[in-house]
């Protein structure tokens, strides 16, 4: 038997992920795209209804209250996700909320001023002004950090290497809202995890009409076919005299959102009452700021290789940031907390508080892939560095069990003492160092860049696969940059790429 030639056994770098339908330039059908868009709409409501189902009552609020704020984070998603396809990035990203607001949030709830209110609508009021006011005072780190071009010049000191960490665990640093979140009723979720799997993997080669329907559609075929089996089981009454974090959990009537909601209801800036400031709040928003950029880093960078596209440029980065997530938390903060069905169910409140009842456990199994993707997305890029340097392997190793450990750490040190470990007299402080270290993306690239930039990285920069990183950081080192990133309406002659 003749031995095999090296090309058929060593598989070499690939700029571009091999398989893909669809790249970040396809068009498909339209009935494709209500399909897919809709999927993206599903997909968001997760955060959408679990933050506030979470936040709403800690501020105060009645059911009718946590509706309002599902429809307008609803509304402000899908607002600022078609400013960032047409004007951002231009990636298949939807620009929503993120956990690591919640802790900055959670500090503002229990201030004292605040807390001591004794009409608990009154209460909630005063929050959510002083959640809006942080947040609009916070997006002017972003713009400082874009226009500035200090983004930019930072990441000169991101290689391969050292972002492998930070895209893998924006994937693998959202483990607790996975199987976590499915092992609260396992009768749902397993069967979802499996059928998920099944339909997107061992089944993707059935085709209706040349269509790989179960593939293309299995998050909302298999959302479909077990949100009617946990409708069914909550009708039956399987969860009367379970738990009340199990009915939470499992049940599709237990949000009281569809009841709550109106019919129509159009989300509109100041409708809680003008935003109020405080210069202690604000500080603890920029570090949530601060740690949604650096995630926002990983995760444009994961979505850009799904998309079958170039890793974005740092100009676009800036700019993204300087200016379109700015805006998005100035109109966040206005309003506070795929495009089309965002904004379109979000205004018909019946009909997306309809698909908001779909239980968190259904969630939780999606996220055990999706997530699980993404993470493995991140590592697809130490194909691009030498992995048999005991440098680059002591790099990754350390950043990744660190990126998972610190946070660990804090979240099990808050879930007992009632407080972060940084708890001193100055509240801001605190709020700014444990937003910090419990979101593992940004351990990980505190980590991983400090390391990389400083353990033999002149002799190393082809190990740490600099040379390929480096042509796509402007729109003359690879043609395709141009065309994937190029602003349209021709506004590249007012926001040329630098």
């Amino acid at each position: 038997m003749a031995a095999a030639k090296p090309e058929e056994i060593i598989h070499p770098p690939l700029d571009q992920l091999q398989g893909l339908e669809y790249c970040i330039d396809s068009n498909p059908s339209w009935g494709e795209s209500i399909f897919l868009g809709f999927q993206h709409y599903i997909l968001a409501l997760g955060t959408a209804v679990m933050i506030p189902s979470f936040l709403v009552p800690l501020m105060g609020g009645n059911d009718d209250d946590k509706v309002r704020v599902v429809q307008t984070l609803l509304f402000v998603e899908g607002v600022n996700t078609l400013l960032q396809t047409l004007f951002g990035t231009r990636l298949p990203t939807v620009i929503g909320g993120s956990y690591a607001f919640m802790v900055p949030i959670i500090s503002i709830i229990h201030d004292s001023s605040l807390i001591g209110i004794e009409d608990p609508h009154l209460r909630f009021l005063n929050t959510m002004r002083a959640v809006q006011g942080a947040l609009i005072v916070s997006s002017s780190i972003q713009i400082i950090l874009g226009y500035s071009q200090l983004w930019a010049i930072c990441s000169r000191f991101f290689s391969p290497l050292g972002m492998v960490p930070v895209i893998a665990l924006v994937g693998f640093g959202l483990f607790d809202r996975g199987f976590p979140v499915v092992g609260r009723c396992v009768e749902i979720g397993i069967p979802m995890l499996i059928m998920f799997i099944a339909f997107s993997q061992y089944l993707k080669n059935f085709q209706l009409r040349q269509v790989p329907i179960l593939e293309r559609f299995a998050l909302i075929i298999s959302i479909t076919v077990i949100w009617a089996y946990a409708h069914l089981l909550t009708a039956s009454g399987a969860y009367k005299h379970r738990p009340e974090i199990t009915q939470f959990n499992c049940r599709t009537d237990k949000a009281h959102l569809i009841s709550s909601a109106p019919w129509i209801k159009i989300p509109y800036p100041l409708q809680w009452g003008a935003p109020t400031f405080d210069a202690g709040h604000s500080f603890g928003m920029m570090a949530a700021v601060l740690v949604s950029l650096i995630e926002s880093t990983g995760a444009y960078k994961a979505a850009s290789r799904l998309a079958s596209a170039t890793p974005p440029p740092a100009h676009y980065l800036q700019r993204m940031w300087g200016f379109l997530e700015a805006l998005v938390l100035a109109v966040a903060g206005l309003f506070k907390f795929q495009h089309g069905f965002m904004i379109f169910f979000s205004i018909l409140g019946k009909f997306g508080a309809l698909f908001a009842s779909i239980p968190f456990t259904i969630f939780g199994a999606i996220y055990c892939v999706l997530f699980g993707l993404v993470a493995s997305v991140g590592l697809s890029f130490l194909q691009f560095t030498n992995m048999n340097s005991m440098r680059n392997l002591f790099i990754v190793g350390v950043a990744l069990f660190l990126g998972l450990s610190i946070p660990e750490y804090f979240r099990e040190y808050t879930a007992k003492a009632l407080h972060g470990p940084s708890h001193t007299k100055a509240g801001w402080f605190n709020d700014f160092l444990n937003t910090i270290f419990f979101s593992s993306p940004t351990v990980a690239l505190i980590v991983a860049v400090f390391l990389d930039n400083t353990l033999d990285y002149k002799e190393s920069a082809r190990d740490r696969g600099m040379p390929w990183w480096a042509k796509f950081r402007s729109f003359k080192g690879d043609s395709r940059n141009e065309e994937f990133y190029t602003l349209p309406f021709n506004l590249n002659r007012f926001f040329p790429p630098s």
